[in-house]
């Protein structure tokens, strides 16, 4: 993509730029199907005018805004370069970025380009990989760090990205087996009071373990490496006892795990292993009384050489739009009236 240098009009305080798209970009891969690529970056920059004239862009008004929209175009052609098509959620995540970075909210070492093109793993024609910086920074320190510890609200990708590293790991040979674990505990249940065997009782608790596993491998592989013990699902009780070599291992809702859980947990790590634990500190379902392993070891662990702790906020949330409104609209209800999750702290439900 070419450009014409900002020209700026003092009296009246316009920049104009002029965007080249190069003959080998159709036009749609840039504004998208009905201009709808186009409409979101409009409605971000309402003082800047954006016209296009068949392989021409051009924006005038605000020069802050004019700056703005030439970067945002500039990244995108940057993806549209690798083979990666542009949605309207990746549009809106680069903005995001880059206002972030313009307004000193980052430090603006990543590029959207960088953080939308960095490719986890392929399967089955689909390709998982980061949609906002701090996913981006939480996958890098995976790779870096022995134990990482990726904490924030449903919907971040903590799970479901630790999984796919941990598949590209055991693809790649780094590891030989993937151990996936997590605590039976959910939110005014009993595992006492359900129906069915010991394994009818876990299952459910572990379901969306295989869900992921699912997306990310051929399903029909699935069962013969399990029964090979090649990959092992299991509740966080089967772990005690033992020594976990060579593995890939993940936590997950380890905001369920007591302190004694935790640190249990931590200690099973072997040779040429790696941990990740995942867990949201706002979604404690312990009983009264009991307090978060995972809350408390970000005192114990934090700076600790070799363990990372990533945190991913409600800007991260890459489910449903209004997923990350209703994150912010409970944190903003509890900052008002000292609450958690709603509920009064001091009440019965109170959690720690």
């Amino acid at each position: 993509m070419t450009q014409t240098p900002t020209a700026h009009t003092p009296a009246q305080q316009q920049a104009r730029a002029e965007i080249t798209v190069p003959a080998q970009h159709p036009m749609v891969t840039v504004l998208g199907s009905g201009d709808s690529l186009l409409r979101v970056i409009e409605k971000a920059f309402p003082a800047a005018d954006i016209h296009v004239r068949g392989n021409e862009i051009s924006a005038t008004g605000d020069p802050a805004e004019v700056a703005m929209v030439q970067r945002v175009f500039d990244e995108m052609m940057l993806v549209l370069r690798t083979g990666q098509p542009m949605t309207e959620d990746a549009v809106e995540r680069s903005i995001a970025m880059l206002k972030a970075s313009e307004n000193g909210e980052s430090d603006g070492a990543e590029t959207p380009a960088q953080v939308l093109t960095q490719n986890i793993l392929s399967s089955r024609g689909r390709t998982i990989r980061p949609k906002t910086l701090n996913q981006k920074r939480y996958v890098d320190a995976i790779d870096h760090h022995t134990i990482v510890f990726g904490i924030g609200p449903a919907g971040t990708g903590k799970t479901y990205l630790a999984m796919a590293k941990a598949v590209q790991a055991l693809q790649s040979k780094q590891v030989n087996r993937i151990i996936l674990t997590r605590p039976a505990v959910e939110a005014g249940e009993r595992l006492g009071f359900l129906p069915g065997t010991l394994y009818e009782k876990i299952d459910p608790y572990l379901r969306p373990l295989y869900d992921a596993l699912h997306d990310m491998l051929d399903p029909d592989s699935i069962p013969r490496l399990m029964a090979a013990g090649t990959i092992e699902v299991a509740p966080l009780a089967y772990m005690r006892g033992r020594s976990l070599n060579d593995a890939f291992i993940i936590l997950d809702e380890a905001q369920n795990t007591s302190p004694e859980q935790m640190k249990m947990f931590l200690t099973r790590l072997g040779f040429d292993s790696k941990i990740v634990i995942t867990g949201d500190v706002t979604q404690v379902d312990l009983p009264n009384g009991t307090k978060s392993g995972l809350r408390q070891v970000q005192d114990i662990l934090e700076g600790l050489d070799d363990v990372h702790f990533s945190r991913l906020s409600s800007q991260d949330v890459v489910r449903h739009k209004l997923v990350g409104r209703i994150v912010d609209a409970y944190e903003q209800y509890d900052s008002l009236n000292g609450t958690e999750n709603g509920a009064h702290k001091g009440g019965r439900n109170k959690r720690k």
